[in-house]
């Protein structure tokens, strides 16, 4: 209900935490990432790091030239999961990052995507939640793994019907 005793339908699209299955794979949209996509995300950060931002002291670096933020790299992930729509509405809440490793560069021009798999899941105490556990990575064009971790997520389950004595 809202302010004005009104009831309000939540929308959505996403999955409930019971329709996610685990071992299930998603495959995100892909993306191509820019120099302007770097550029806003140093400014917006404040990680202005030679490594991301000289062109000159990154041709002396292993890469040979300037490489994307590592963290631009997960924030675009965490965009590509979005367009799956999979916790469009259904999400309430990121719970954790663990063991987020950065196994290679993010060249401008590389266009990447995501690959999430559902891992594990548990029912919260209440029933109305549940947490579900991603295994995410990102790749680029030549399928090399560039970025891995694990993210938790609290979903909302399948809501009671009215009548629904269960």
């Amino acid at each position: 209900m809202n302010s004005h005793g009104a009831r309000v339908e939540l929308k959505h699209s996403g999955l409930w935490f019971e329709e996610f299955e685990v071992g299930a794979v998603f495959i995100t949209p892909a993306r191509t990432i820019t120099e302007a996509d770097n550029a806003i995300y140093c400014g917006l950060s404040g990680d202005y790091n030679p490594l991301h931002t000289d062109e000159e002291f990154a041709a002396g670096t292993q890469f040979g030239t300037r490489i994307a933020a590592g963290l631009l790299g997960r924030a675009v992930l965490s965009g590509l999961l979005t367009r799956l729509g999979i916790l469009e509405g259904t999400v309430v809440a990121n719970l954790e990052l663990n063991s987020w490793r950065f196994t290679g560069p993010i060249k401008f021009g590389d266009t990447v995507h995501g690959e999430i798999r559902v891992a594990e899941k548990r029912l919260t105490s209440s029933g109305q939640r549940g947490v579900v556990t991603f295994e995410m990575s990102i790749k680029n064009q030549r399928d090399e793994l560039v970025q891995q971790g694990v993210q938790k997520v609290m979903v909302l389950c399948t809501p009671a019907q009215e009548g629904d004595n269960s």
